[in-house]
């Protein structure tokens, strides 16, 4: 079920401020970095990331602020309540921590009236492409995403990232077929 995009909006500007406020570095990820970039609106939650060094600094500091930090099970990521939506905060991604050097990639770009860091288009088709297993392979659902971003992708870059796994170069392929990405 869909969540209330008022409130997707609203949890991203509140967590976005407050963690931009305290200084810990974080970067816009998932459904609504894509959104950021020109892809269709996430419907499902938000997603930042911040280095897994910074993790306990992030929770602290949401916590503060008057999240409902929740720990899941699984231990690369924590969850935080905001205004009815769920904002999920990965420390890693697809198996890696999250580093520094990711943030660095990260773009200044102006979203729902705040200035905040979003990762870069191809480090985010990057790891919803390795993260894609026979449990859920949803290309249906990715298509007019990597549309919406195709000339922003490094698409040598992006092939090399993901050939261990494939779905994802099944995925591009079908990309290719399409006339989605360059021949």
């Amino acid at each position: 079920m869909p969540a209330d995009r008022d409130a997707l909006r609203s949890a991203l500007k509140r967590t976005a401020s407050t963690l931009k406020a305290d200084g810990v570095p974080f970067a816009l990820a998932g459904g609504y970095a894509l959104w950021a970039h020109g892809a269709p609106e996430s419907e499902n939650d938000v997603d930042f990331v911040v280095a897994e060094e910074d993790t306990e600094r992030a929770v602290d500091v949401l916590a503060e602020a008057g999240f409902e930090v929740v720990r899941p099970p699984e231990d690369w990521l924590f969850k935080v309540g905001c205004e009815g939506a769920q904002v999920d905060v990965l420390h890693r991604v697809v198996g890696e921590p999250v580093d520094p050097e990711l943030l660095k990639r990260s773009e200044e770009m102006d979203l729902l009236g705040i200035r905040l860091p979003v990762l870069p288009a191809t480090d985010l088709l990057s790891s919803k492409l390795r993260s894609m297993t026979e449990h859920y392979c949803d290309f249906g659902r990715l298509l007019p995403h990597v549309r919406a971003v195709r000339e922003q992708l490094d698409w040598d870059r992006l092939r090399s990232e993901v050939e261990g796994n494939d779905f994802a170069v099944a995925f591009l392929f079908l990309t290719d077929r399409l006339g989605i990405s360059p021949s």
